[in-house]
């Protein structure tokens, strides 16, 4: 059936290419169509009692979302009128102000202690806008540009909506720019290891459709996050070049044994997909293993990536071979050297000292361990972001002004009782760093009535049988103080409502925390036992797996143990992406090789000629995928102003490095060393090849 699939698409390569182009259309339609979130704070686990509380802002109280708007040194009726124009923006729910319940006439003097120090501070005041709509969504992005529209320069919008805001206008600005550096420095990668200048063309050519496709069939999932959006595309690029590489090279071996290059062609088709079909699964679980994480982020990136993956693999059997063929001439005619060192000499000094590589193997774990468990690690999500943004100007404003550095919502239940909730209130007050609080009992004196309160009042802070009191802290999100805040907060509130919550900011952030710490290691660990067996499987061997896997872990050890050293805080979800893709990417380094020894022996050579052998040919290629893969990543590290997504690239782009580095001098120590285990507990490991066998594998060999 393949064979005959293959014979089909190699006598019509311009109706295959045609076709793959008219794929990418409804694929750009379901791009374009494809949410993106850029509120990390909504991928926390549903049943976390924030995430509850969340949603009980969204409704009953449609107040999903809040900002502080400060408005420095203008008079009370510019401020009172711009609280009414606010209003009438769509997406607005409410805009608080002591004008909406007291008037504009009341001296400031004359209102409440909690509610002046909470509205005023020195020339300037505070409004709170409350939005219908949660904050990353297209309604609040909309009514926060509409409410800049309205402000002067005196006027300064802060909040995570804003923050939110901001960072989807820095992303999408710079996504774009993320592409052409990627495509070009891959573009000079491939030139250095590739005979013509066409051939890295008709590469990224293949694929640029496959992640086409991968980001047009991401509207089956409804969203993805802005990270997954900006390195997607990268990483794509980055693990699946060596397929294409491999495919060609396959091509050019079998164009020797056929006069038609269709024929050549068709059969590289059949050994590539059967090739590339196991080589993938490595990375695929790498990525899946992603979708392990509670933080429903992992399992965003992870199925996005894994798709990627598959579909790179398709692009590659499918359309890369009608590309190849349509741009062959053109690809003969634009030759060039290649610069392509012959390794033996440094392989045979590696094997010659290999005892002494075996040993700093071994030693640089107990260091490269210390430092990846010691790494820091921030998770204040605003530190990521560029300080001269608007929003982030307007948040440290609103800490030099107000000492207010971030706001938390209680959400409790009517039931409970004006007296008991009135004594909730000052418990919550006298927490220590605690700044205002502002309830409904702040807002209306207790002897009045209920019923004479105007609806639009109690709307602000008692709904559906329930009310909501806001807490401004002085201490910042992501502190061991305000996470020892919430702590006491919070049995504050259930010991007066056992089904209350808190919810804000700091509150996601600190369950987002507790969540990242359990997930890093949770994901680690699977991605470790996927890969494993997937090894194990393609070995038959036990104790291969061992070594290839702690070679790799090695490398990823060092890689996140760097910023130890240089002291430099990585955002917290930067560990758990690098180390399951770093494993999943770059473990096929250590398969290769290991995979040429396993032949070699069987071809009857000795261990020490077949590490030889099995080194010297595979450095090229390693060298060739992990360049690759290092460029298409650096680039991105180095240019986007986003720290988030400017450490994953960068720690990816140096475990590319590193992991290479490792496969190239210290693994062939390893395979010499451990031959012998290998052979007593792996299934034909040194089994003679038959004359058709060897053949078949020679011809077959991944480069």
């Amino acid at each position: 059936m393949l064979q005959k699939l293959a014979r089909a698409l190699t006598r019509r390569p311009k109706l295959v290419v045609l076709i793959a182009v008219l794929l990418m259309i409804p694929c750009f339609i379901g791009s374009a169509a494809t949410k993106v979130n850029y509120d990390i704070l909504t991928y926390l686990p549903p049943n976390m009692d924030s995430s509850k509380g969340e949603k009980l802002l969204e409704n009953p109280f449609h107040n999903a979302a809040t900002s502080m708007l400060i408005v420095d040194h203008m008079p009370a009726d510019y401020t009172d009128s711009l609280r009414k124009s606010i209003e009438k923006v769509p997406g607005v729910t409410r805009a608080v102000w002591p004008s909406s319940t007291a008037g504009i006439q009341i001296p400031t003097n004359m209102l409440p202690d909690d509610i002046r120090k909470a509205f005023y501070s020195g020339n300037s005041t505070m409004m709170l806008i409350q939005f219908d709509k949660p904050g990353a969504s297209q309604e609040t992005m909309q009514a926060i540009k509409n409410i800049r529209k309205l402000c002067n320069k005196q006027c300064f919008l802060a909040g995570a909506s804003a923050v939110v805001k901001d960072t989807k206008d820095l992303v999408d600005k710079e996504v774009p720019q993320y592409v052409i550096v990627a495509v070009v420095l891959s573009f000079i990668a491939m030139s250095l290891n590739m005979s013509s200048w066409l051939l890295p063309v008709a590469f990224l050519l293949d694929i640029g459709m496959a992640v086409t496709y991968n980001f047009g069939t991401n509207i089956f999932l409804g969203q993805i996050s802005y990270i997954t959006m900006a390195i997607a595309g990268i990483l794509q690029l980055g693990v699946s070049m060596d397929y294409s590489i491999f495919l060609y090279n396959r091509y050019k071996e079998e164009q020797q044994n056929y006069d038609d290059n269709r024929d050549a062609m068709a059969v590289s088709i059949v050994a590539a997909f059967t090739a590339l079909s196991g080589s993938s699964l490595t990375t695929i679980a790498g990525f899946l293993a992603l979708c392990c994480m509670r933080l429903l982020l992992g399992r965003d990136i992870g199925i996005v990536m894994a798709k990627g993956v598959i579909l790179g693999v398709l692009t590659v059997i499918f359309v890369l071979p009608a590309l190849l063929l349509v741009l062959d001439k053109p690809i003969q005619k634009y030759q060039h050297k290649v610069i392509a060192p012959d390794c033996t000499r440094m392989n045979r000094f590696i094997i010659k000292h290999r005892k002494t590589f075996v040993v700093l193997f071994l030693l640089l774990f107990a260091p490269a361990i210390y430092a990846q468990v010691h790494a820091p690690v921030y998770y204040k999500l605003d530190r990521t972001l560029p300080q001269d943004l608007p929003s982030i100007v307007a948040t440290n404003k609103l800490k030099k002004d107000y000492n207010m550095a971030t706001t938390h919502f209680i959400i409790v239940h009517d039931s409970v009782g004006n007296v008991k909730l009135k004594e909730l209130t000052d418990k919550v007050g006298k927490v220590s760093g605690v700044e205002s609080v502002v309830s409904y009992s702040k807002l209306v004196s207790p002897d009045i009535p209920d019923f004479f309160v105007p609806q639009d009042i109690k709307d602000i802070a008692k709904k559906g049988g329930m009310q909501i009191i806001m807490i401004n802290s002085r201490y910042d999100t992501a502190t061991e103080q305000v996470n020892s805040q919430l702590g006491t907060l919070n049995n504050i509130v259930k010991s007066y409502d056992p089904q209350g919550c808190i919810t804000g900011e700091a509150a996601m952030t600190d369950d987002m925390i507790k969540t990242s710490a359990v997930d890093f290691n949770t994901t680690n660990y699977i991605s470790i036992l996927a890969i494993f067996v997937i090894v194990m499987i393609v070995f038959k061997s036990l104790t291969v797996p061992i070594a290839l896997v702690a070679s790799i872990e090695l490398a990823i050890f060092i890689n996140q143990g760097i910023p130890y050293f240089t002291n430099v805080a990585i955002p917290f979800v930067a560990p758990t992406v690098i180390g399951c893709v770093q494993l999943g990417a770059t473990v096929d380094y250590a398969i290769l090789m290991t995979t040429r020894f396993r032949e070699e022996l069987q071809k009857g050579n000795d261990r020490k000629d077949a590490i030889i052998v099995a080194a010297s040919t595979s450095d090229d290629s390693i060298l060739a995928s992990s360049l690759v893969l290092f460029c298409a990543t650096l680039g991105v590290g180095i240019i986007s102003r986003i720290e988030i997504i400017s450490s994953i690239c960068m720690m990816l782009a140096r475990g590319a490095i590193i992991s290479a580095v490792i496969t190239i001098f210290v693994l062939p120590s390893i395979l010499y060393m451990c031959e012998p285990i290998f052979a007593h507990t792996s299934l034909g490991w040194r089994n003679p090849l038959h004359r058709h066998e060897h053949l078949r594998k020679e011809k077959i060999r991944r480069y």
